[in-house]
């Protein structure tokens, strides 16, 4: 039996499943809809809304089996995450990832397996919509578009779950979302031993471009900088939008020192933005930096608060040497 490997992005994927809050909570009609429809459409006595967890595969909605989780390890699901495409073994048994698993040498006795990857966030493989069978079976490509359709559907109703915790103009996480996905990184963090730190971002001047070039103007400011922070930071990084002109980064596993090189990144980024948009106007921000001690509890609001006051800070500097060069200016 091969088990299935880890994706490279394993730390973000667990942390944006964990921000659904969907683990272990009541069956839902609008996922058992989708797993009955499919159950019928092709025949089969198994199909599951299966969300892969760090140690487990657990079904949101299944129809066919008896239990709601199994382990991740002997899961195809496990397998089927590791995909871009549709996931199909037609028959298990002469397949040798799977000939010994005991998923197929004992109840439900799997032959036949399909899988579509439910994907959050362009890269964040969460789970699968699958249907399984006792028999081997064939599955031609009408089938398998029809099954991609379906578990489009159903990752369209995960989106609409995590919509909850995103940010409507930026795509970014709201402060709910990030307390979620940040508490579960922290705790990774702690367990490994591992460093993470908060950088808190807030936009210089903010009102003025509201005030001078209307509301319009400052959401397009806001939409500017968030993609800024996107394309600054890591994919593992996890990003937020607090609310008006104030934005989170966590920093996971990042070398001493190395938060620096991630502000001067953002700051090329917004020289960059500044220089290409040309809107009358130049983004500018203060930041302000909060370590995690892995000897504490992981504390999401802690950091914020930390980070927050170290920005005001670093802000009032700022201007307290600003207006001192303008002062030697006029001497």
């Amino acid at each position: 039996m091969q088990t299935p490997s880890y994706p490279s992005n394993e730390a973000a994927r667990i942390a944006a499943l964990q921000s659904l809050h969907v683990l272990d909570t009541p069956p839902d009609e609008r996922f058992d809809r989708l797993t009955r429809l499919a159950k019928a459409l092709f025949e089969v006595p198994i199909s599951a809304v299966s969300l892969v967890d760090a140690d487990r595969q657990w079904f949101k909605s299944c129809t066919g089996l008896p239990v709601r989780q199994t382990p991740r390890d002997v899961s195809f699901c496990g397998h089927a995450i590791l995909e871009d495409a549709l996931f199909v073994v037609e028959d298990a048994l002469t397949d040798p990832r799977f000939a010994d698993n005991p998923l197929v040498t004992s109840a439900p006795c799997i032959r036949f397996y399909a899988g579509f990857p439910l994907t959050l966030r362009t890269d964040l493989r969460i789970g699968a919509f699958c249907i399984a069978d006792t028999k081997p079976r064939r599955f031609d490509q009408t089938q398998r578009a029809l099954l991609c359709d379906l578990g489009r559907t159903a990752e369209r109703e995960l989106e609409a779950v995590e919509l909850a915790a995103t940010d409507d103009l930026t795509g970014l996480y709201n402060r709910r979302g990030f307390e979620a996905m940040g508490l579960h990184l922290l705790r990774l963090c702690k367990r490994a031993q591992s460093r993470a730190s908060l950088l808190f971002f807030d936009l210089n001047g903010f009102k003025l471009i509201n005030d001078g070039y209307g509301h319009a103007e400052g959401d397009r400011a806001i939409i500017g900088f968030a993609n800024v922070l996107r394309r600054s930071m890591r994919e593992t990084d996890v990003l937020a939008r607090l609310g008006g002109d104030e934005f989170v980064a966590l920093v996971t596993g990042v070398d001493p020192g190395s938060e620096a090189q991630i502000i001067e990144r953002v700051q090329r980024g917004v020289q960059r933005y500044n220089g290409e948009a040309r809107r009358g106007y130049d983004l500018k921000f203060s930041v302000g930096l909060a370590p995690y001690d892995t000897s504490e509890e992981p504390s999401v609001t802690h950091l914020i608060d930390v980070a927050d006051h170290a920005m005001y800070a670093n802000k009032r500097a700022g201007q307290a040497a600003r207006a001192l060069d303008a002062q030697l200016m006029h001497e």
